[in-house]
C-alpha cells in the first residue's frame, strides 16, 4: 500500500523545469550608417540562422534563452524580442518569424557601443538560472557616442557575461571594425568575426551562433 501510494504521488508531481545552457541576446546595430536595406539584411540574416537546422539543434538541446535588443547612440538601446525559452520547434519557429518582421527601433543616430553592451547586461536578470550568459554584438563602426565601452567590458567580465562580436567591414582588406571590437568590446573569453558588408551577414551570425551554441563550459 505505501508503495502504490509512494508512486502515485511520483506520478502527481509536476517535473522539473528543463535546465537553460545558455542565455543568448543578440544585439543588433540600427545606427544612422545603417540604411534601410542593410537593417533588413540583419534580420532577414538572423532569423534565417534561427531557422537553420544545426543551430535550431544546438538551441533546443539547451533549452536556450534568447532576446533581440536594436541599439544605436545615447539613450537609443530597447529590448524588441524580450527573452524567450527555445523549449521546443514552435517557440523556435516563432521566435525566428517575430525576428524577421521585426521594425526598426532608431534611425538617424550615433553609434554607442559602451551603452549598448550596458543595457544588454541588465537584462540579464529575467534569465538567472541560465547556465552561460552571452551578449551577441554586431556593428558597422567604432563608438562614437558614450565613449563607456571599455568601462562596460569590465561590468559584463565582472559579471560573467560572455560578449562576442560582428564586425561589419567595408569589402577590402582592411578591418578596423574587427580591430575595435577585438581591442575594447569583446571579452577575454569572447571572439570577433568578420562579416564582409551586410551580404556576409547571413553566413557570419550562423557561424557565431554554431560557435556560441557548441563551445564547452570553461
Amino acid at each position: 500500500m505505501l508503495r502504490a501510494l509512494f508512486l502515485a504521488l511520483c506520478l502527481a508531481a509536476p517535473l522539473p523545469a528543463p535546465a537553460c545552457d545558455t542565455a543568448l541576446l543578440l544585439a543588433i546595430d540600427v545606427s544612422g550608417s545603417i540604411d534601410r536595406g542593410e537593417y533588413a539584411l540583419q534580420v532577414e540574416g538572423l532569423a534565417d540562422a534561427l531557422e537553420d537546422a544545426d543551430v535550431g539543434e544546438m538551441l533546443l538541446a539547451g533549452q536556450s534563452a534568447l532576446a533581440v535588443v536594436q541599439w544605436s547612440g545615447v539613450g537609443r538601446q530597447a529590448l524588441v524580442l524580450p527573452w524567450r525559452r527555445m523549449l521546443g520547434p514552435d517557440e523556435l519557429a516563432d521566435f525566428a518569424r517575430e525576428a524577421r518582421a521585426l521594425p526598426r527601433a532608431f534611425a538617424a543616430s550615433d553609434t554607442a557601443v559602451g551603452e549598448a553592451i550596458t543595457f544588454a547586461l541588465d537584462q540579464f536578470g529575467a534569465v538567472a538560472d541560465c547556465r552561460r550568459k552571452v551578449i551577441d554584438i554586431s556593428g558597422d563602426g567604432p563608438e562614437n557616442a558614450g565613449f563607456t565601452v571599455a568601462a562596460a567590458r569590465r561590468a559584463a567580465e565582472t559579471a560573467g557575461v560572455e560578449i562576442n562580436a560582428i564586425a561589419i567591414e567595408d569589402m577590402g582588406a582592411s578591418a578596423p571594425i574587427t580591430a575595435f571590437y577585438n581591442r575594447w568590446a569583446v571579452t577575454r573569453n569572447g571572439f570577433v568575426l568578420t562579416a564582409r558588408g551586410l551580404q556576409d551577414y547571413r553566413r557570419a551570425i550562423r557561424a557565431k551562433l554554431l560557435r556560441e551554441l557548441g563551445k564547452p563550459a570553461s
